[in-house]
């Protein structure tokens, strides 16, 4: 018994000493690349005959030095924006033009960067939310409510009604693709709406459109917003997909009608999206076809996309200027956001009495003398604050925390 306790506590201490060791030497292994990185950052010239000697000495290190190195400034070099001059946009936008008029089957796939004219951050932008929070710096609140849809949400409504555009997938939580007056059938909104909760417990799942912000309470896997179904009494939850999450709900995702349009485009414009998540989707690139037989690619997109190298044209601008050029060149008119239009207020569901005070999000307010669908919501809007959607960001901490340590 003696033997084997002994034979325990040699075999702890031992463990105990190796693990020792490993720490020592990735921390001597640390200093040194600190070192090298320093003496790296120094021209040649003023290098010491010392500082000289370590990089002899430790070529492995500086040729890793050099390829991280390497690697930094490719990826800046894909998160700086670039511009077309007003030439080159005009002479690519007369070649979207032609392809939009010859497509038989159009889809958009939209991103974030359709709505920053409405004032809401994009995310990989300089100024995005992901970029920021991988900076460690808080993200500035921005007021939803307010947020209306664009010229280009608008461009995109008038191109579905003028049948040249089929559908449109979007990654965009926002809403404003409805508010716009795009045709539901017609959209798919991959990441959920934020103006949507859903009661799961009924067959089929019911659905209420709120005309505010319903993801006050939510967050990456907690999706409650703490409002009943006045059917069956079961929790209400938010349509929202979070960073690492994966959509199962009918609508508003609206999976089948995205790979249904993908799999008939002949054409798929890309406006405003990184496409660094849509990428991911195979069902959305037809992947399996062979290559002469996928829809021809279109990107309208300020920074590097991973799809670029696939795309018959890549155009360098902001959304809205874009559509707005291509819209003159296909003649037909841009329709301005008419709030008195907007079918929001028309598809929401009234909350009930004791439900006013579930909320405190500013309410959608209508035009003055439109009926307001929501009772109390004049109370509830001037009490209201700019405000973050429970959407926006959540889940990416999380999920890179998740990254670090199964890495």
């Amino acid at each position: 018994m003696e033997e084997e306790a002994d034979t325990a506590v040699s075999s702890r201490t031992e463990r105990k000493a190796l693990e020792k060791a490993k720490i020592l030497q990735r921390e001597s292994e640390r200093k040194l690349f600190r070192l090298v990185g320093r003496v790296l950052k120094k021209p040649e010239a003023e290098r010491s005959e010392e500082e000289a000697a370590v990089l002899l000495l430790h070529r492995e290190t500086v040729e890793e030095q050099c390829k991280r190195q390497v690697r930094r400034n490719v990826l800046k070099r894909k998160q700086e924006e670039v511009y077309d001059d007003a030439d080159k946009m005009k002479s690519k936008v007369k070649q979207l033009a032609v392809a939009v008029e010859q497509a038989k089957h159009l889809v958009v796939y939209t991103g974030a960067g359709i709505s920053t004219a409405a004032s809401i951050p994009d995310y990989r932008g300089p100024n995005g939310v992901w970029t920021q929070l991988q900076k460690g710096r808080t993200i500035s609140s921005s007021d939803l409510s307010k947020a209306e849809p664009t010229l280009t949400h608008m461009c995109i409504r008038m191109l579905h009604k003028e049948t040249l555009v089929k559908h449109v997938v979007s990654q965009n939580c926002d809403g404003l693709h409805v508010r716009s007056g795009l045709p539901r059938h017609a959209l798919s909104e991959l990441h959920g709406n934020m103006f949507i909760e859903v009661c799961t417990s009924c067959s089929p799942v019911r659905e209420y459109v709120r005309l505010f912000d319903v993801t006050e309470r939510t967050s990456l896997h907690r999706h409650g917003t703490g409002r009943r179904c006045s059917h069956c009494s079961g929790e209400l939850r938010d349509t929202i997909v979070h960073f690492g999450e994966r959509g199962t709900l009918e609508q508003p995702l609206n999976w089948r009608g995205a790979a249904d349009a993908a799999e008939m485009a002949d054409v798929i414009l890309c406006l405003g999206s990184s496409l660094k998540v849509l990428k991911k989707y195979a069902c959305l690139w037809c992947m399996n076809k062979p290559a002469s037989k996928r829809p021809k690619l279109y990107i309208v997109n300020l920074q590097w996309t991973p799809k670029d190298d696939l795309a018959v044209l890549k155009i360098h601008g902001k959304c809205d200027d874009v559509m707005s050029l291509l819209m003159e060149e296909l003649n037909v008119q841009i329709p301005g956001y008419d709030r008195a239009e907007d079918p929001v207020f028309s598809l929401a569901t009234s909350l009930l009495q004791e439900e006013v005070q579930s909320h405190t999000r500013e309410v959608i307010a209508p035009l003055d003398g439109q009926e307001v669908c929501l009772p109390g919501s004049g109370e509830q809007a001037e009490e209201a604050t700019a405000v973050q959607g429970g959407w926006f960001g959540r889940g990416y901490g999380k999920g890179r925390k998740k990254k670090k340590k199964a890495a």
